[in-house]
């Protein structure tokens, strides 16, 4: 069993940066692949990135190029850098794990609770 807890969201401004990270415990973190995915209000869980046990990030085209991950293994800790936001990156995001490499959510077996990320124009 694996629990997530996200942290670092907040209110930005367009333009800005924020990082979230994603504590996890369990036995497994350093096998794990890590997953971010977002959700805004009406809308369906979207994928954000996803980032291999090894550091290999892959992102979705919405956020590349102003999304960034990175990963601690030693700390169980992985890291969603965000920059240039834009309000369409307004939502509550979720850290997810899975034991592969996937980009739908419903492939994912362990989820944090969410924290909210809210970008102002």
């Amino acid at each position: 069993q694996v629990q997530l807890v996200e942290s670092g969201g907040g209110l930005v401004q367009a333009g800005g940066s924020l990082r979230l990270s994603c504590a996890a415990s369990g036995r497994t973190f350093g096998s794990l692949h890590m997953g971010w995915f977002r959700q805004a209000p009406g809308k369906g869980r979207e994928f954000v990135l996803t980032i291999s046990p090894g550091g290999t990030p892959y992102a979705a085209d919405s956020v590349k190029g102003r999304f960034t991950s990175s990963r601690d293994n030693t700390k169980n800790t992985v890291y969603l850098q965000m920059n240039s936001l834009k309000p369409e990156d307004t939502a509550v995001y979720y850290c997810a794990a899975a034991r592969y490499s996937f980009t739908v959510p419903d492939r994912y077996d362990y989820w944090g609770q969410g924290t909210q990320v809210t970008v102002s124009s």
